[in-house]
């Protein structure tokens, strides 16, 4: 998921080890004492994440605006704020058709003389969630109600990089929820790493992959199952066939919302060789049209922080130094030398190769390397070559081009025809694969991700299976056997 850690100084301090303890077992006491929370429970903890974000969602959306410097509220009130809103609505609709236990055949021949066999969906106990800066509010009350529609509780370890955000939303659920339900955790970088030394019965990391490797680490120790959620590098395939026009309207809608800081955002595209010069023109028609001017305009959001934005900028710079053509859409021809915020105008590099840190690292940024192919299958064997990504992209119409792709490639979704919309799809599982992250939630696959699915046998009453295989071992028993195992 992009950026796992920025150096800066936290303004908020660090909390002991054993403080973080005691609170985690506070949380785990009413698991241990066997209180396990019913569906009405669980639907009055839903419906009160809703109303703390729906109740709150321009002080959200103003401190969101405040931690990023230009981010337009709109932007985050459509794409952090009330998207969590739909999403909690979403799970606390349809919780009660997903919380009973699921029906499994018995064995034969046991099936026919009653045994059943069940799965019940029940709750790990306490769920840790560490959530980034990207979308401080989504992917902190998401996890949290897939968490809680599992019968969860959640201990949240909030982004010190978002600070305005992460006090707002520590202060709203502090004043809704009891420390036994939920413990919201504001502290430095100490904070972070303590956390994921804690002996969660679940844990949640969303950031980046190199993170993810220490947070594995630690969490190994205490055997703590990990749902992570990272990134990497997205692949976008423009198609031989595909319309120009329309594929780039949202190709760069998927690489300049949040300013390129998603996790599912196009890092790099595939485009025909014969049509880069083409794909780059229609790309800057579009840039001009929709982003005038760049430098003040709010509409257009900065990088989060100076670190962030000179990791972006060296990578360009590496590239050009080993001979990338730089290719900036600055419409108003604007200098960035000097400015407020941390900007970067629309960035193309052509000449690419993958001894540049460009294709090397996720970018995280507005910046869309761009690699022309001939054939299709050039494509496909590239990125069979590299880790396998969180998303990829698919323009055009060509069955056999997205069969390929469906039958060749891994990724954590396979998206034709657009970009980011999969994340906003509650029926499909968000999640990445291999290095992009492992597990998957939203709806009713994060409940189940959430859930322990403990298997229930009820032997038949009317057979003594035991008779049937138990010494002496003979002809008979040895027919016995045949019959079960066909």
């Amino acid at each position: 998921m992009g950026l796992g850690g920025i150096n800066t100084d936290s303004i908020f301090d660090d909390i002991s080890y054993d403080d973080l303890s005691k609170k985690l077992n506070k949380l785990k006491t009413r698991y241990i004492e066997g209180n396990i929370p019913k569906l009405t429970e669980r639907k009055e903890r839903l419906k009160k994440l809703i109303d703390i974000v729906e109740n709150n969602a321009d002080a959200l959306g103003d401190a969101i605006q405040s931690d990023f410097g230009t981010r337009h509220k709109q932007l985050s009130l459509m794409a952090d704020v009330r998207s969590t809103l739909s999403f909690a609505n979403h799970s606390y609709k349809n919780l009660s058709s997903w919380i009973g236990p699921e029906k499994r055949s018995a064995n034969f021949p046991l099936n026919l003389l009653g045994a059943k066999a069940k799965v019940h969906y029940q709750p790990y106990g306490v769920v840790g969630i560490i959530s980034p800066w990207n979308f401080p509010v989504n992917l902190s009350i998401g996890p949290l109600v897939d968490a809680f529609s599992a019968g969860n509780a959640g201990m949240i370890k909030l982004s010190e990089f978002v600070p305005s955000t992460s006090r707002l939303l520590e202060q709203l659920i502090c004043e809704k929820f009891d420390e036994s339900e939920v413990v919201v955790i504001n502290g430095g970088m100490q904070t972070s790493i303590d956390f994921t030394k804690l002996p969660f019965d679940h844990l949640i990391y969303t950031g980046s992959t190199d993170i993810a490797r220490k947070v594995s680490s630690e969490a190994a120790k205490n055997l703590v199952p990990l749902t992570l959620e990272l990134g990497g590098k997205s692949p976008t395939i423009l198609s031989n066939g595909a319309s120009i026009d329309k594929s780039v309207n949202k190709i760069l809608f998927g690489k300049l919302l949040n300013g390129g800081q998603i996790c599912v955002s196009p890092d790099y595209s595939f485009i025909p060789e014969q049509k880069v010069e083409q794909f780059i023109e229609t790309s800057r028609n579009f840039i001009s049209e929709k982003f005038p001017t760049i430098k003040n305009n709010p509409d257009y959001t900065s990088l989060v922080h100076q670190s962030h934005y000179e990791r972006v900028k060296s990578y360009i710079e590496d590239a050009r130094s080993k001979g990338a053509e730089i290719i900036e859409i600055n419409p108003a021809n604007e200098d960035f030398s000097q400015q407020e915020h941390h900007k970067i105008p629309p960035t193309f590099v052509l000449n690419v190769n993958d001894d540049m840190e460009i294709m090397k690292n996720e970018i995280f940024g507005p910046v869309m390397p761009i690699k022309p192919y001939k054939d299709f299958n050039e494509t496909v064997e590239y990125i069979n070559k590299k880790q396998k990504p969180l998303a990829m992209y698919y323009f055009g119409s060509d069955e056999n081009e997205i069969n390929t792709l469906l039958d060749k490639t891994s990724s954590g979704s396979l998206v034709v025809n657009d970009t980011i919309f999969q994340t906003a799809q509650y029926n499909l599982p968000f999640g990445g694969v291999g290095s992009s992250g492992s597990g998957s939630y939203r709806g009713k696959d994060g409940f189940k991700n959430f859930s322990h699915k403990r298997s229930f046998f009820k032997g038949s009453n009317l057979l003594d299976a035991t008779k049937l295989i138990f010494p002496p071992y003979d002809e008979k028993t040895e027919k016995n056997i045949t019959r079960m195992i066909r």
